[in-house]
């Protein structure tokens, strides 16, 4: 298309498809902000117990209540069902547990600063500036589909980006820095185990991702989902489109103008707060019509 409109070095695009340029994204779920914190705060949940072999190839847990080790009655076919009953007595408060503080940040960071999962897994410690509250996105991981990673520009030109961070997440943020993040400058902010780049399958094994969103009634829900998340709610203030794209880190206006269009409801709500003005005016058998006021 370039060749074609801008350079006129051909006279048409001979590889159009029509509709090909469409995109037809299918409907993400959009967090609410406690909704956010809550997944932030049960990624990081550890039942306390372990699962043992018996005979016959079976499965018997045993989990601790109240600081007393004890056995579940119930046997268990595979180690995941064993595992997935420790985990799920452990939410319903049946077991008890530890809380794994080192993805709360990650979770929270992802959101509030729309990063993507390549870009907040590939930050420093010296890509984070608490006291001016940015977070400064240069590069970002890419999981070959043969296996490795890859560490590369971002996804498009406008991905290296300086994006603000919430003072709200800012202490949580210092937490995580000074828990988990060694000295170096150039220590990954979310490492994986031991030490290296964390993985996505790693991190979803980890945090029993499949497991946390469908006890939260979010089944389905993707890490990508919570920089839509970020992304509506940056949109929600009336930002512009070069502010809205310099955030996202777009190089072009149609990702920007979708959640533009997406918060709309501001306008109706603004709209309905001038039709109850005309009401209370209509109701008001003096009125005020012709009265003169400031444009200021």
């Amino acid at each position: 298309m370039t060749a074609a409109e801008d350079d006129r070095i051909i006279p048409h695009n001979p590889c159009r498809i029509r509709g090909a340029g469409d995109e037809h994204a299918e409907e993400r779920p959009v967090l609410t902000v406690s909704q956010v914190f809550e997944l932030a705060e049960r990624v990081g949940l550890r039942p306390i117990g372990s699962v043992r072999t018996v005979k016959d190839g079976a499965y018997r847990l045993r989990f601790q209540r109240h600081g007393a080790m004890r056995t579940h009655p119930e046997i268990f076919l595979t180690q995941a069902e064993a595992e997935r009953a420790l985990w799920k007595m452990a939410m319903e408060g049946k077991a008890d547990s530890t809380q794994d503080r080192r993805f709360r940040a990650m979770v929270l960071l992802a959101t509030f600063a729309s990063l993507r999962w390549g870009e907040v897994s590939a930050l420093r410690r010296m890509d984070v500036d608490l006291k001016a509250r940015t977070v400064r996105v240069r590069v970002a991981f890419v999981e070959r589909s043969a296996g490795g990673l890859m560490l590369g520009p971002p996804k498009s030109q406008a991905g290296r980006r300086t994006v603000g961070i919430p003072q709200s997440i800012v202490p949580v943020l210092q937490e995580h820095m000074d828990t988990y993040v060694q000295s170096e400058a150039g220590s990954l902010m979310f490492p994986a185990a031991k030490g290296g780049p964390i993985r996505r399958s790693g991190f979803s094994t980890r945090t029993r991702w499949v497991d946390v969103v469908t006890e939260m009634g979010l089944p389905g829900l993707h890490f990508h989902d919570l920089r839509h998340t970020g992304n509506m709610l940056a949109a929600e203030p009336g930002a512009g489109l070069k502010d809205l794209m310099a955030r996202m880190g777009h190089d072009n206006v149609r990702a920007a103008m979708i959640y533009q269009h997406a918060v709309r409801g501001a306008d109706e709500a603004i709209t309905n707060a001038i039709d109850r003005q005309l009401e209370a005016r209509d109701d008001d058998d003096e009125g005020t019509a012709g009265t003169l006021v400031p444009a200021g």
